[in-house]
């Protein structure tokens, strides 16, 4: 088995690596087509909003942030979109930690159905929530209307949004910590305790500081994804609670000013950059190793029967809303006309099969072809930043990276202006929608497959090698099926992510192609909202069925013996 040049970590080092890298052509070439990607779809359309923001009339200015900075409406945007970020991330953060801890830290029942009820809103479309915040305590809702007879209550406005957002993304705080909890070894509390300990103690002196990166993380990526939330903000900030996210949408689509939305982008831009910097800087500063590669099974006796009770309650709460917000989606999607005839009628689920059913080819087709080429080029990267080392690998990982930090309005607007002319001419395309999904929710596979890679042995795939496979056949047959989990976790992002986007699509849906969310949304402005409700109900029907396919296909097309795919 070959070893020259090879670290523990399986990295070439020095010239070594890149003479290596030389001499495997397909290697060499795949590096620099991904290299030449990423500059085409994530840095030339952010250069182009900086371009467009900073040369209005084509002379280079700075009016176009000073116009913007002086509307006092603008500065109630910046205060309100980063308010409305910073709570919805502290609410949520909490929120997610109780229901976390109880799952993880607890003996309660019901723990696999909490956690089915706590997913089922990261695979539906994001303003899912406002729509079911709108059915029930809208004007017309079946709480404020129906139940307690309110005629004048409005929920739209700062209430309304920050519900929305917070029952939006709690659900990732929750994936977030409740994987830093189980990486806690549970002995250390109960070790804590046999030496006399308080419970109280011992969490805030054992458990909350093993924890605090990980709540900084999931703080941090909540208020990053609550900032760049483009549907919530339009379904329920209204006009009378302006958000960066919308403003920036409505110059462009409204107002028909490029450099207006351009500027507004760009501050949009700063706060989510500067969340980003710190999330990066924290998750790779800052590493807490509890696991001994001993058993660490815990005794449970951390949390006290009364605090064990408290916390049920209120995960039984948390999910209890859930329940009530798809039960209502249910409701409205099988309302005749919603708010004025509600008696049960498939008619709203026929409209979406009959007069949707393009809009619905539409998304499946696009998300079907993003899927794919999205996982596949998240396993490359990763493979490429791991086992390879050449010129410019630091640079790759970091632009790979970057569109997760960047609002979907800031990317939708910056492919409007990168690719509206000849020789990339992409505008009113599928190819632009594709190529917009691919590159946006790369991040989540490149993230998952760094993490499985680093933990596999590099010689395995090293004896392949030394046995005459090919680079590609190594990565296929060896790679892959090793990788075989953050693969799956990168189709099911990429597909559920494809189906559901809204913030930067908006901009880039033509004539020829549509999607369902963007329809959904357009069924909300016209005041249909059974229509709305069926397309969200088909919407998620859809994604449920495509992540048991994706992962049928994975467990069929992988053999853990042979190592092959499909």
């Amino acid at each position: 088995m070959s070893s020259a040049g090879v670290t523990g970590a399986g990295l070439p080092q020095g010239r070594g690596g890149l003479r290596r890298l030389l001499a495997d052509p397909v290697i060499l070439l795949a590096a620099a087509l991904i290299q030449v990607a990423l500059l085409i779809f994530i840095i030339w359309p952010l250069v182009r909003v900086l371009v467009v923001s900073l040369t209005p009339g084509g002379v280079l200015s700075l009016d176009a942030y000073r116009d913007q900075l002086r509307s006092w409406y603008v500065q109630r945007a910046v205060v309100n979109s980063l308010m409305v970020g910073g709570l919805t991330a502290a609410v949520s953060v909490a929120l997610g930690f109780a229901y976390a801890y109880t799952l993880v830290r607890t003996a309660v029942p019901l723990k696999r159905l909490f956690h089915l009820l706590a997913i089922l809103p990261i695979v539906s479309p994001p303003f899912v929530s406002s729509i079911a915040i709108i059915l029930l305590f809208g004007r017309g809702g079946i709480v404020t209307s129906g139940l307690l007879g309110l005629r004048d209550f409005n929920i739209y406005g700062f209430k309304g949004l920050l519900l929305a957002q917070v029952m939006t993304f709690a659900p990732v705080a929750y994936l977030v910590l409740r994987g830093v909890l189980e990486g806690i070894d549970p002995t250390l509390e109960d070790a804590a305790l046999n030496l006399g300990a308080r419970r109280w103690t011992v969490f805030r002196r054992v458990l909350l500081p093993l924890a605090v990166p990980g709540v900084t993380s999931a703080f941090l990526v909540v208020f990053i994804e609550s900032l760049a939330d483009f549907g919530n903000p339009l379904l329920l900030a209204g006009s009378a609670f302006p958000v960066l996210s919308v403003q920036a949408y409505l110059q462009i689509t409204g107002m028909f000013n490029l450099q207006a939305g351009a500027a507004l982008s760009v501050l949009l831009l700063a706060p989510s950059v500067t969340a980003f910097v710190l999330y990066r800087l924290i998750v790779g500063s800052r590493r807490y190793v509890t696991v001994t590669g001993k058993p660490g099974r815990s005794s449970l006796k951390a949390t006290s029967p009364a605090a064990t009770w408290l916390l049920f309650g209120v995960t039984a709460a948390t999910a209890g809303v859930v329940v009530m917000f798809y039960a209502v989606i249910v409701v409205g999607a099988l309302a005749r006309t919603w708010g004025v005839d509600n008696t049960p009628s498939l008619e709203a689920i026929l409209y979406v099969l009959n007069v949707g059913r393009e809009t619905i080819r539409d998304t499946l087709a696009i998300a079907v072809t993003a899927t794919p080429i999205s996982g596949l080029l998240g396993m490359t990267i990763a493979f490429l930043v791991v086992r390879r080392k050449f010129p410019g690998r630091g640079w790759l990982e970091l632009t790979s990276l970057l569109n997760f930090a960047l609002p979907g309005t800031v990317v939708g607007i910056g492919y409007i202006l990168a690719f509206n002319q000849r020789p990339l001419l992409l505008t009113g395309t599928m190819a632009i929608l594709v190529a917009c999904f691919v590159f946006r929710y790369v991040p989540v596979g490149i993230q998952a497959g760094i993490a499985v890679l680093r933990q596999i042995d590099p010689s395995i795939e090293e004896a392949a090698q030394d046995l005459g496979a090919s680079s590609v056949v190594t990565f296929r047959r060896v790679t892959l099926p090793l990788v075989r989990p953050a693969f799956f976790s990168a189709l099911v992002f990429a597909f559920v992510r494809a189906m559901t986007a809204i913030s930067a699509a908006v901009f880039l849906v033509s004539a020829n192609w549509n999607l369902m969310t963007v329809q959904i949304l357009s069924e909300v402005g016209s005041g249909r909202y059974n229509a709305a409700a069926a397309y969200s109900l088909v919407l998620l029907a859809i994604v449920m069925v495509a992540i048991g396919i994706i992962g049928l296909m994975l467990r069929r097309g992988y053999s853990p013996v042979q190592g092959r795919f499909l």
